[in-house]
């Protein structure tokens, strides 16, 4: 796909995962149910190709959501773009109705994902790093045209170009979090490494690995090391007293549903509060019951064979990580220091949250942020901003703060995507009605 410079694109979409997929489906659909107003838009993406954490398709590890929360069925229960669409047109269906399951795995989730994405081929440019947004030319006021420049680098050529969008939605993922000071190489990863790692390092020379976290992501790696390197000592290292349950029971999950962003967006701070008080281990940094249950029945009969291999070490933090060569000094933190010689080490310490900042650059300025120094963000996922911003710039992620718990997650993904489309064909329709001049009455008898 190649985007036109000189054109100005109702939407220009920066990153293309399952956000911004959605996206795509949503204006798709309106524009097959509303032909006489329709959205032009492109996508942008770094990838050479789609797709999404990739390096954490483990085998036989299942979604943490049911399948109905796919990037459409939601906002549109007929969509093509379903996932249940997708097992029709696999030739699946019938058998995944007799796995008697809500929780497709992974693997197939992310192929559901890509035959999504097989059909906007047309709408994508892949190996395109977008730089930064700008204003078109200089100044502000009724002589700026209302769109943005975005700015592109090319991963093959690295040659610079521009694209023009009226409205830029921003879904550029999650940033991987490491300690500070522990830089990721070939012998110490963050989870989004792994798999990718894992194959190229290989399992041969192994004998002790370790893995650093307490949430799922923590927990699958454990379980994979130890099933996949049994010449290996594997070392889990956890800052809490074991691992904690994710709270999946339906009352709790109600924090997920489309109504509850308004009860977050729109409550008190003391509501907010609650919500994470009450329900962050819904998802941050905790592990599903059966991947606990496996792991904990591991440990046991290890320790009826008296031969230990997994070895939980709770309440223990790092502090450093020392390389020399091919060793790996894993400094631990449990009332006292001592040090863990491993051959790899696996970060699974979460991730940052969205930032739009770098990418607004000196646009940033004329953006609004609250009183902790966060983005103004609008019901409808919109950067509140001045008028000197010739533009709208929409957000997919980043949103904690004032949308809640579920803005970086797929359970609302469809609805958000759905809402955001809806708000950009209500302001462009809004516009156009204010720029239609007014006809003057035909002239005619006074009264």
């Amino acid at each position: 796909m190649g985007a036109r410079a000189a054109e100005v694109y109702d939407v220009v979409g920066i990153g293309f995962g399952p956000s911004n997929l959605s996206l795509a489906v949503a204006l798709e659909e309106h524009n097959v149910h509303t032909p006489d107003e329709p959205v032009t838009a492109v996508f942008l993406e770094r990838q050479e190709k789609f797709g999404w954490h990739r390096n954490m398709l483990l085998p036989a590890t299942t979604m943490q959501i049911p399948f109905l929360k796919d990037i459409a069925t939601f906002r549109n229960p007929a969509s093509r773009y379903s996932f249940v669409s997708y097992l029709h047109a696999s030739g699946r269906l019938a058998s995944f109705v007799n796995n008697q399951t809500f929780f497709p795995t992974r693997q197939e989730f992310h192929q559901y994902l890509e035959w999504v994405a097989s059909n906007f081929g047309d709408r994508v440019s892949y190996g395109a790093q977008v730089v930064g947004l700008s204003r078109p030319g200089e100044g502000s006021g009724p002589g700026v045209p209302p769109y943005l420049e975005v700015e592109i680098r090319g991963e093959a050529d690295r040659a610079r170009r521009s694209v023009r969008a009226r409205n830029v939605v921003v879904s550029t993922g999650l940033v991987p979090r490491m300690p500070e000071g522990v830089p990721c190489d070939d012998r110490v990863w963050h989870s989004s490494q792994f798999l990718t790692g894992f194959r190229r390092l290989g399992r041969a020379g192994l004998r002790s690995v370790a893995v650093v976290g307490a949430g799922q992501s923590a927990a699958e790696i454990t379980r994979f090391l130890h099933d996949s390197v049994p010449e290996a000592q594997v070392h889990s290292i956890i800052p809490s007293y074991g691992y904690s349950l994710a709270d999946d029971t339906p009352f709790a999950n109600q924090v997920f549903d489309p109504n509850a962003v308004d009860d977050y967006y729109f409550g008190t701070d003391r509501t907010r509060q609650a919500f994470w008080d009450y329900h962050k281990n819904t998802n941050y940094s905790v592990v599903d019951d059966d991947v606990i249950r496996d792991l904990y029945r591991r440990s046991y009969e290890e320790d009826v064979r008296g031969t230990r291999r997994l070895h939980f070490l709770n309440l223990t933090r790092v502090s450093e990580v020392k390389r020399s060569g091919d060793d790996t000094r894993v400094l631990l933190m449990n009332g006292e220091t001592r040090e863990l010689e491993v051959d790899l080490c696996v970060f699974a310490t979460g991730y940052h949250a969205m930032e739009p900042t770098g990418l607004l650059g000196e646009l940033d300025q004329y953006c609004l942020r609250d009183e902790a120094g966060r983005h103004r963000v609008d019901r409808d996922y919109r950067l509140m901003a001045g008028p000197e911003l010739p533009g709208a710039v929409y957000l997919q992620g980043g949103t904690e703060h004032t949308h809640g718990l579920s803005s970086s997650l797929l359970s609302n993904i469809a609805v958000r995507s759905g809402e955001i489309a809806e708000s950009i064909v209500s302001r462009r329709r809004i516009q156009r009605e204010l720029d239609e001049p007014i006809s003057a009455e035909p002239a005619g008898k006074s009264r």
